[in-house]
């Protein structure tokens, strides 16, 4: 009797049209991955039955198989919303330690300032030290939202242009009311350095030319951080208007007000020039900074976050990593659009994205759904005819057995 066969016929039709409609109800699923229905048929012979005599038995349905082709990236413009594009899985963690893997990368902080997902599941990355060096330690990556630590001034560096025609002005140096004379200085720079607080503090450079006929390539450079004279050099030009001497202005500096005494700030002039033009400063820069808040996040395609801060800096503090499977089929869904490694997946292998064969990172997007909504539509209208089709067979089996029945 092939009644029985059509039921399995029946029953790997429904189950077909039950993948299908999990797919189309996920269309809009961020990281979902669609699935397809695997058939296997059916035989009952015995191990000595004759070839070619075996009749099949249906279908059954072998399994559901996933397919994690990559989805069309959107983009959101939230830098905590996160697209992988590529291979690999975002690595989670609940608060017990146990690993998950999705794809689905819409992120935000939580009120302790880690990095979780709607399900409260922690992002898993590499941290970061002060320096911004990433460390090898795996663990919840969590943005810290207190004041950055201020850099106290160590180097000055001037790139600056000594006017050649500039008459003698360093024997007319004086201070006037602890304001220098005008007539003491041809030029002079002002930038702000900082002290181990964070505080700010003015410094100002004052370039006094010597006399002409004596010494043409030289100058009197002198130093005050916030009115005081810390330093007087001289500095010395080579008859090409190149720099000559001295290597570097050093400075020890009391800043007072409880800052850490003794500050040592080398200035660097070494790039200027003794040209016959107007003074000029093509760039002054100094190397320290003062506290600041953070601003918000960025994220490169290395997965590497940086935090920018209100004082202008900015510093790398941490980079998640990305898990990938020798089989991706042996993963087990747990829905909420996770997946669990098994034995048939094998271990994770973690690693950095853009790494290893991974994916790299898209900031600001999301990875959608990889459903082919008409695909599942055409699939749907084929499981539909097949399970009308054995629904026709035991239509035909039953007309077949009622003649059966009704022989006299």
């Amino acid at each position: 009797m092939s009644f029985n066969t059509a039921l399995s016929g029946i029953r790997a039709a429904s189950g077909d049209l039950g993948i299908i409609g999990n797919n189309i109800a996920n269309a809009n699923t961020t990281g979902f991955k669609g699935s397809r229905a695997d058939f296997a048929d059916v035989y009952a012979a015995s191990m000595m039955g004759a070839p070619g005599t075996a009749i099949g038995q249906g279908v059954r349905l072998q399994g559901a198989a996933q397919h994690f082709g990559q989805g069309n990236i959107s983009f959101t413009g939230n830098a905590l919303d996160l697209a992988v594009n590529g291979r690999g899985f975002f690595q989670l963690s609940d608060a017990s330690g146990a690993s998950v893997y999705s794809r689905a990368g819409n992120f935000h902080l939580d009120r302790d300032g880690y990095v979780v997902n709607s399900d409260g599941l922690f992002l898993m990355a590499r941290g970061a030290d002060q320096n911004g060096a990433i460390t090898g330690g795996i663990g919840p990556m969590r943005i810290d939202t207190s004041y950055a630590q201020p850099n106290p001034t160590s180097a000055l560096n001037a790139n600056l242009n000594f006017d050649a025609r500039s008459g003698e002005t360093d024997s007319a140096w004086a201070l006037i009311g602890g304001a220098p004379d005008p007539a003491g200085y041809n030029s002079t720079t002002t930038t702000s350095v900082y002290d181990s607080q964070g505080n700010p503090h003015d410094i100002t450079l004052y370039y006094s030319k010597q006399d002409p006929a004596t010494n043409p390539n030289s100058w009197t450079v002198r130093t005050m951080i916030d009115g005081v004279v810390q330093d007087t050099t001289t500095v010395i030009f080579n008859d090409d208007g190149s720099y000559s001497s001295p290597a570097t202005i050093n400075l020890s500096w009391n800043p007072g007000g409880g800052a850490t005494p003794g500050q040592a700030i080398a200035i660097d002039l070494s790039k200027s020039t003794q040209y016959g033009s107007d003074f000029a400063v093509n760039s002054i820069y100094q190397d320290g900074f003062s506290t600041g808040q953070i601003l918000g996040v960025d994220i490169d395609q290395e997965g590497t976050i940086f935090a920018r801060y209100t004082n202008g800096q900015s510093r790398s503090i941490g980079q998640m990593v990305l898990a990938n499977f020798a089989n991706e089929q042996g993963l087990q869904p747990l829905g909420n659009t996770a997946w669990a490694d098994t034995n048939a997946s094998g271990p994770p292998i973690v690693g950095a994205p853009g790494t290893s064969g991974l994916g790299s990172i898209q900031s600001g997007a999301l990875e959608e759904s990889n459903v082919d909504l008409t695909e599942q539509l055409v699939k749907m209208i084929v499981a539909q005819r097949n399970f009308q089709a054995n629904a026709q067979t035991i239509q035909t089996e039953d007309t077949i057995t009622q003649t059966i029945i009704n022989l006299r």
